[in-house]
């Protein structure tokens, strides 16, 4: 659906490098980035506010790298919501139909139709400051899928929402895209919303996109320091790799940690918090990997009891309370730390 090819972009200080990457019809596609990533100029690009100072952008196979935006049939949902102030919500919905001269008819249908999907019939007759977030949010939404758009670019949605409406709108947005099947290419820097929502991860930083992968390979699989530690892998070390056969053996200040991975020159190793199973004695098991530690902190984090554990190297582990409170875990105790070899990732 969208192939973007080497495409750079200067913009004042900030320079955006030869990004490459393509988006499937029908996928939701996530970019996952600090602020000043460059994520925002990104979707601009695409939705031909700017044109690249250098590679091309294609649609559907079309190339529309110099295509005004009006051409592309890209829906654009800012986080700013940017609805018109001077018109009401049935108005906002309105004007993109008008823009593409539908009968009034066709356009009351439509109108009719979004504000049911959205569920903001109760609010045509309302202007947009009188609307909170969530209300602006479902406005907006429905003014950019109201001229049925082949995709749509999504610019950090929900960040501007508190915890509680923020899960309401992610469920609907996700409920959206089931149903109406358009192309979706979302930009944030929150990791919920990427975990949640996305078929596929871009992670962005300065101007670059650093690594792609369906979320289960960027949380765990990270192919840098940067990304491990944007997308909270609490167990970050730095050490030495060893080929043992057909095991890696990772020593980190004397810690040695066994993986699968075939890394021979990796610097750094990882370890998911949630992928430590703790017990007060030795056992045998599978595992390849079993360290003994002391609790240095223990941390109520809800439904979760983080724990830092010193094994000679700082771990962090996540337990659940249910377990925390059968084993009696104090600060000071002993424990040892037990995770298969498939969970060390590895990387360079």
């Amino acid at each position: 659906m969208i192939r973007i090819e080497n495409v750079s972009k200067k913009w004042d200080n900030f320079m955006l490098s030869n990004i490459s990457l393509e988006v499937r019809k029908g996928e939701y596609f996530v970019v996952l980035g600090p602020t000043g990533a460059g994520k925002t100029l990104l979707l601009e690009l695409i939705a031909g506010f700017h044109y690249p100072d250098e590679g091309r952008i294609y649609i559907d196979g079309r190339d529309v790298t110099s295509l005004p935006s009006a051409e592309r049939n890209i829906g654009f949902v800012y986080q700013e919501y940017m609805l018109f102030p001077h018109m009401n919500v049935k108005e906002n919905i309105a004007y993109g139909l008008k823009m593409r001269e539908m009968k009034q008819t066709e356009i009351e249908k439509k109108i009719e139709e979004m504000a049911e999907s959205y569920r903001i019939k109760h609010l045509l007759h309302r202007y947009p400051e009188s609307l909170s977030g969530g209300e602006k949010q479902r406005v907006a939404i429905a003014r950019a899928m109201a001229v049925e758009p082949k995709i749509l670019l999504l610019d950090e949605p929900l960040s501007a929402l508190d915890p509680e409406m923020r899960g309401e709108i992610r469920r609907e947005i996700k409920d959206m895209h089931e149903k109406s099947g358009v192309t979706v290419v979302h930009v944030t820097h929150s990791r919920e919303d990427a975990m949640l929502l996305a078929d596929r991860i871009a992670v962005m930083n300065k101007g670059k996109i650093l690594q792609i992968g369906k979320p289960e390979e960027i949380f765990r699989k990270p192919a840098s320091k940067f990304i491990a530690q944007f997308v909270g892998v609490e167990n970050i070390f730095h050490g030495k790799a060893e080929k043992k056969g057909n095991i890696t053996h990772f020593i980190c200040d004397g810690v040695e940690l066994v993986s699968s991975m075939d890394v021979p020159d990796a610097k750094y190793a990882s370890i998911r918090p949630e992928d430590i199973i703790i017990s007060k004695q030795k056992i045998e098991s599978s595992a390849r990997n079993c360290i003994k530690g002391r609790v240095k902190a223990i941390v109520d984090i809800g439904s979760l009891i983080r724990l830092e554990v010193d094994c000679g190297v700082d771990f962090v582990v996540h337990i659940t309370r249910e377990s925390f409170e059968e084993m009696g875990i104090d600060v000071g105790k002993e424990i040892y730390l037990i995770f298969k070899a498939q969970n060390v990732h590895l990387f360079r």
